[in-house]
């Protein structure tokens, strides 16, 4: 979580809301994640949804590029099953580390779960008056907790906004992991793994280069200069086998590959909304 240290809002935390957007207005029912706060919550923004190509359907589909979509809704749906499961456990709080853009907050269905949108102050602040210029109110049950990680501590901003670090929590790691250094994803997972027992992580991570193909190594090598020039770049990749070894103090961990994602979410659909290739991996473990 260190490559949060701009101090402009993250311009990858829009991309992916646009990504969500669009699933909600070009992908054929039934959706994988029905958000009808995606759209809303654009403002402005939502005027990318017209012109850029890979998201209309007006424009030729790019296999990557849906397929990316298709990550990115399977990934915030994939947090929300094991959300959903949690409660039914007894889990009261959830933590959205690196939240961006996300709307689960106002959705949020569960009267007796706290929301912690943990990010950086000026992605933070951003998506606040994105939020008070579209209309949206603030949910009563969510808690901002602004860190930056040059100058916070997690653990201690976050029971500065109230966190309960007594009670088994879910933390939901998405679309973080492999924008940090091995040091700081070290450092967070130590402080999860500090946290009461039934207390769950879930996070994605990316394959290294080496073991994808040909095809998806240029999408890659693509897709890693953009981010670069961006500013936020990639810096963290996991084997299956080196994810697991980072894991040693939880248990029940599932690491989901693009075979068992299009299984559980893309089965039968009729608009072929699929994971294409091998890079991306949901994972989720538990204390």
């Amino acid at each position: 979580m260190d490559a949060h240290e701009q101090s402009s809002p993250s311009r990858s935390a829009l991309h992916v809301a646009l990504r969500r957007a669009a699933h909600q207005l070009y992908d054929a029912p039934p959706l994988v994640l029905d958000d009808p706060i995606a759209v809303a919550i654009l403002g402005p923004h939502a005027a990318n949804l017209e012109r850029t190509p890979g998201r209309n359907p007006a424009h030729k589909p790019r296999p990557h590029s849906t397929g990316l979509r298709a990550f990115l809704v399977a990934r915030s749906r994939y947090a929300e099953d094991q959300l959903a499961q949690a409660v039914e456990r007894g889990v009261t709080q959830y933590v959205l580390l690196g939240a961006g853009l996300d709307t689960f907050a106002h959705r949020n269905p569960y009267p007796n779960l706290r929301v912690f949108e943990v990010d950086h102050p000026a992605t933070q602040q951003w998506k606040r008056d994105l939020l008070q210029d579209s209309g949206l109110p603030s949910p009563a049950r969510l808690v901002y907790a602004p860190v930056d990680f040059e100058r916070h501590s997690l653990a201690d901003q976050l029971a500065i906004a109230g966190f309960d670090s007594s009670v088994p929590s879910l933390f939901a790691w998405l679309g973080v992991v492999p924008y940090l250094t091995r040091e700081a994803f070290r450092r967070t997972l130590a402080f999860l793994s500090a946290q009461p027992r039934e207390s769950g992580v879930v996070f994605d991570y990316s394959q290294p280069r080496a073991a994808l193909s040909p095809q998806e190594q240029q999408a890659r090598d693509s897709l890693s200069s953009r981010v670069q020039q961006a500013g936020e770049p990639f810096h963290l990749f996991f084997t299956p086998d080196e994810a697991a070894e980072e894991l040693t103090t939880f248990h029940n961990i599932e690491d989901l590959g693009a075979a068992e994602i299009n299984a559980r979410y893309f089965a039968s659909r009729s608009d072929g909304l699929k994971l294409h290739g091998h890079t991306g991996r949901l994972l989720s473990a538990w204390l």
